[in-house]
Parts: C-alpha cells; sequence; structure tokens
C-alpha cells in the first residue's frame, strides 16, 4: 500500500486494550477513564483476520500495544497465531514492562487481577519455577519488546505513572533480556521538571544492558493541558545535555528499528541513543510507514490527526475480505502528508484509548 505523498505502508500498530496497569500523566492523566465494554473490542479472531488482510497487501510488522497489551486474558494464545499469517515477519510488543517478570500461566484477566499480581511479592517461590511472561512472548514469535522507562527515581515513577511500579519494571527489564529478544528497546518520554536529571542515569542503565535507549519528546495527546511550555523538553536540548557528559554523539543515519528515531552512537561505547521528534523535526513524518488499528476498531492513518475509521462497523457488518481490503485503501488513501501536532492540536482522545 502506498498514499499519495509517497508512503509505503508496511507497518501496523495494533492495540488489543483500552485498558491499563498504570496511569501515566501523558497518557491517561486522571482517573476518568471509562472501559470499553467487551463488545465494542475487537474480538481476537477479528483482529488476527484484519492483520492477515493487511499483510495481503504488504504490511510486514506488527507492534501489539494498549493500553497494557498484558492485561488482557488469553494474550499468550494470541501472540502465538501472529506467526503462522502469511508475511508477517516481524512481531513486536510494547508494554511499561511491569508484567514481564511473572508467570506465564498466570491469568490476568482483567486489569484488577493485574495490579492483584504486583500486589504480592514480586517473585514468589513458586513462580520462580514458571516461564516469565517474557520468555513466552519469545517463544511465541515475539523479536521485539519496547519497555516505557521515563525515570529511575521510584518516587519520580509513581508520580508520572500514578502507580509504585518501578521494582517490577525493572524486573521486566532483566526478564526480556534473560528471555534474548533480538531487539529490546527502553522509550523515556521527555518531561521537563520530572526527568531531565534522568537521562545520564537511564543512559547508564540502558548501557550496562547492552539496550537501546530513545528519547522521545513529549505529544499533545490525551488533554490539551498535557503540553506547554512548562513541561516540553525537546529533543535537542536532551542531546546537548547528554553530549555534556558523553562528549559529541556519531550520527548513524543508516541505523533503522522501523519507526521514526533518529540514532547516535556514544563515542567509546557500541551504545545507541535514539531520538524521536515529533514536534522539533520538521522532517519527522516523512518516512511514516504506519497504520494503526485501535481495539475499538478504528483505523487511523496517523496518530497526531482525528481522522480514523471504523473498520469494525463494516466488518461486523458482513464485509467480505474483498471489502475490507478496500477499506484499507481508502485509509491509505487519506492518509496526510503530516501530522497536526504543530498546529494547535486539540486531542480527541486519550492516548491508552488510541495505542501506544
Amino acid at each position: 500500500m502506498e498514499d499519495r505523498y509517497g508512503h509505503r505502508i508496511s507497518y501496523l500498530r495494533v492495540s488489543i486494550t483500552d485498558r491499563c496497569n498504570e496511569r501515566c500523566t501523558y497518557c491517561m492523566p486522571r482517573e476518568l477513564q471509562e472501559w470499553l465494554a467487551r463488545e465494542d473490542v475487537l474480538s481476537y479472531e477479528e483482529t488476527l483476520r484484519l492483520i492477515r488482510i493487511a499483510a495481503g497487501m504488504g504490511v510486514s510488522k506488527v507492534r501489539i500495544t494498549g493500553g497494557e497489551p498484558l492485561t488482557r486474558r488469553d494474550v499468550l494464545g494470541f501472540f502465538q497465531q501472529l506467526p503462522a499469517i502469511p508475511g508477517i515477519n516481524d512481531i513486536g510488543i510494547s508494554t511499561n514492562g511491569s508484567l514481564l517478570s511473572r508467570c506465564s500461566r498466570r491469568p490476568v484477566g482483567d486489569v484488577g487481577a493485574a495490579l492483584q499480581d504486583l500486589s504480592h511479592a514480586s517473585h514468589s517461590e513458586a513462580a520462580t519455577e514458571e516461564k516469565t511472561m517474557a520468555r513466552a512472548l519469545r517463544e511465541a514469535g515475539v523479536n521485539s519488546v519496547n519497555i516505557s522507562l521515563d525515570t529511575l527515581d521510584r518516587e519520580a515513577y509513581a508520580a508520572t505513572t500514578g502507580r509504585d511500579f518501578l521494582p517490577q519494571v525493572l524486573e521486566g527489564i532483566d526478564a526480556a533480556i534473560a528471555a534474548k529478544f533480538p531487539l529490546i528497546k527502553l522509550n523515556c518520554v521527555l518531561m521537563r521538571g520530572r526527568n531531565e536529571d534522568q537521562l545520564i542515569p537511564l543512559a547508564e542503565f540502558a548501557a550496562a544492558r547492552n539496550l537501546i535507549l530513545r528519547f522521545i519528546e513529549l505529544m499533545p495527546v490525551s488533554h490539551s493541558d498535557v503540553l506547554d511550555e512548562s513541561n516540553f523538553l525537546p529533543i535537542a536540548e536532551a542531546r546537548r545535555n547528554l553530549e555534556s557528559h558523553f562528549g559529541p554523539l556519531i550520527p548513524e543515519p543508516g541505523f533503522r528499528t522501523n519507526g521514526p528515531s533518529t540514532y547516535y552512537k556514544v563515542a567509546g561505547r557500541e551504545q545507541r541513543l535514539g531520538f524521536i521528534g515529533a514536534m522539533t523535526n520538521l522532517h519527522f513524518c516523512e518516512s511514516c510507514n504506519k497504520l494503526r488499528l485501535t481495539c475499538d476498531g478504528k483505523l487511523r492513518p496517523c496518530l497526531g490527526s482525528y481522522l480514523e475509521f471504523d473498520i469494525m462497523k463494516v466488518m461486523r457488518a458482513g464485509a467480505t475480505d474483498a471489502e475490507l481490503r478496500r477499506f484499507f485503501l481508502d485509509v491509505v488513501e487519506r492518509k496526510p502528508e503530516q501530522h497536526d501536532f504543530r498546529e494547535n492540536y486539540q486531542p480527541g482522545r486519550m492516548m491508552v484509548a488510541i495505542g501506544g
């Protein structure tokens, strides 16, 4: 699939739930989320059907997101079916990491159960003998995992996410490393007044574990007051702060990971740092290759646009695969040249409902 601006679509980000066990200020900043009813969420079978159709049209990479995708019941069974889809050769997950180290045989079922999991000791003696969720995902065919980590300060983590889960997240990162995913990326959302003092510690943490660390500019999603001049930290300033400690970073324009990040190497190390600047990089959208499928069945051609199209409605009305293929093509045709975040964008939905 290719749009009128030359974007070739090979990447589908698929949200499977709007539920999450955290309350990040930039994603779901208030305790007011009204969760979707089960019948308003795509079933696994419906989601797999849409992925198969997309794969038949050139999509080769899928990334499963939420909310927190690991809070959905029977999620492993869903992941186990993805590698069998012809054309899909790259399967990833985006997660807050808090559930990666738990026993994969212990059902989560819903957010309440996920919170209950975390309220117990992180690793019971019985759980250590079982397979972690991270290992089970790797064995299911997942080859990349993105883990949110905005700070290593436990108090700041709790303030940002609304949950005191940093120890479980760090265990989850260790579980992902032990599971031997080919690619693990840590994602840090830059927030002035919250975590600018964490850039160096996070870089050292990632280097010690041979992980890619990416710094992401705050974007005006969820609520209009999520982003303002007082809390916006541009990637250029973050990079200068890092270079004041590490020396000049070495650009790596040839290194890509299917996303919009610009990568640099730290001098004298094999470490890579990535920078995602949706707000300040005027060329940010030129290489976009993705569509988003929300858990309630909306196809979104761009995160930073109000455009979304209800493919669940037509599918449940009896659309054939050919008609759904046409729907995909129509959505791609409407993909904007660039996002609207710099044009006084007023969010229409919380990020947790769109998909991370």
